[in-house]
């Protein structure tokens, strides 16, 4: 039987919050790992009992997100921050293979920047030399100010290369708030129609603070997707690769052609060899992480937390709303680009952030504040913070609309 342990509830961006009976299960792992006598951080990664769980692991992602044979599912470390190098070098590698006659200028990456991890991520690209990096679409163009990322830009300004090395799109902005739409039918989801008529075309996609809060549209039409586990479904020091098996090239044939050399730890094709287990991996992570999996499953998959994922949403922002009309809080994104899983908004008023942050730790609340570049309150809403939690959120809310409303009365 579960007790509070005298926990309070995290709304942190990441590391973020755990479910307690995922928690409470890998203490006994950390102590006994699958009756072996020895804990899940003494075990040796090449045992049988740990490969046994990893297959499970990779088993349980394949079938809650119906992931197609076409794909090959990977664990690695370094983070996403790790995959905008990653994906750059053995893309690159790919399209050398594919054109080995290709100029820089020739090589085309194209970059949708929407937020702040998209806009890291083409600036890494281009560090790293080698290619053009273009910018399909800046969202700042079509924000408020001019100078924010607050939306997810129209259809119509999405102009994509005829036949670019890879595309690059951010599906959750975990800083900025701002998200594609699941639904297909939304100006705000992504447009997979106007993409490169190429049976094969390299699109990339960062999940990691979505990942596995809801199916991903369109699966198998992504070269890559990666996610850092730290959001959603484990700690930090995992991150998950879903990789179609003709992006997983030979990167040193590709080297001898001119490519870039990659580090043999940033190669895909090593960590499919080695079946993610070229060097030690993150064996805490990935066993916590899979416990998450594995209880989503017994919960009922991805169509419950979705559902329940939905709910939480829809009534946080709707209290937000209720802030905005009377001009206590202020929504930082355009309407119908919001964050299933990263709400940020702003309190107005001398002191009133301050005041509501305060406020809300006093009663059990953490994590609330906005990331450092942008300010701002930010709500998130993994898979492991209940309805519950967010409904105790939404009545603090509600009282703090009351207060303020009455301290603006008062004569």
């Amino acid at each position: 039987m579960s007790t509070d342990h005298g926990r309070v509830i995290n709304f942190g961006a990441g590391p973020s919050a755990l479910p307690l009976s995922v928690l409470e299960e890998a203490q006994t792992g950390l102590v006994n790992f699958a009756g072996t006598g020895m804990g899940i951080a003494e075990i040796s990664h090449r045992s049988k009992e740990f490969q046994t769980f990893l297959d499970e692991f990779e088993r349980d992602i394949r079938t809650q997100l119906d992931v197609p044979p076409t794909h090959r599912i990977l664990f690695t470390q370094g983070g996403g921050t790790g995959q905008f190098s990653a994906v750059v070098l053995n893309l690159l590698a790919r399209y050398r293979l594919l054109r080995p006659q290709a100029s820089a200028e020739e090589t085309v990456l194209d970059y949708v920047v929407t937020g702040s991890w998209s806009k890291k991520a083409a600036e890494e690209a281009r560090r790293l030399g080698g290619s053009t990096v273009r910018t399909v679409v800046d969202a700042r163009v079509y924000s408020k100010d001019g100078k924010a990322f607050d939306n997810i830009p129209p259809h119509a300004e999405f102009a994509f290369s005829a036949d670019p090395a890879l595309i690059y799109y951010c599906e959750n902005e975990t800083v900025d708030g701002v998200e594609f739409a699941h639904d297909a039918q939304s100006p705000a989801s992504f447009p997979f129609h106007l993409l490169p008529q190429n049976t094969l075309v390299p699109l990339v996609a960062d999940y990691s603070s979505s990942f596995m809060c809801r199916p991903i549209p369109r699966l198998a039409d992504h070269a890559v997707i990666y996610a850092g586990a730290q959001k959603n479904i484990g700690p930090a020091g995992l991150t998950v690769l879903i990789v179609r098996e003709d992006c997983i090239v030979d990167v040193d044939a590709a080297a001898k052609l001119g490519a870039a050399p990659v580090p043999l730890i940033l190669s895909y094709k090593t960590l499919a060899d080695s079946g993610s287990l070229y060097n030690t991996p993150s064996v805490l992570a990935i066993y916590m992480a899979g416990l998450v999996v594995k209880r989503m499953k017994e919960n009922g998959g991805l169509p419950y937390y979705e559902e329940v994922n939905r709910r939480k949403a829809k009534k946080l922002y709707a209290a937000v709303h209720e802030g905005e009309q009377k001009g206590v809080f202020r929504r930082k994104v355009q309407q119908g680009s919001e964050s299933w899983m990263n709400a940020v908004f702003e309190v107005l008023g001398e002191g009133a952030e301050k005041k509501f942050l305060d406020g809300a730790e006093k009663e059990g609340m953490k994590g609330l504040k906005g990331h450092r570049s942008v300010g701002g309150v930010r709500v998130s809403l993994y898979n492991a913070v209940t309805e519950q939690e967010v409904d105790k959120l939404i009545a603090y809310m509600t009282r703090f609309l009351a207060e303020s409303a009455s301290v603006e009365a008062a004569p």
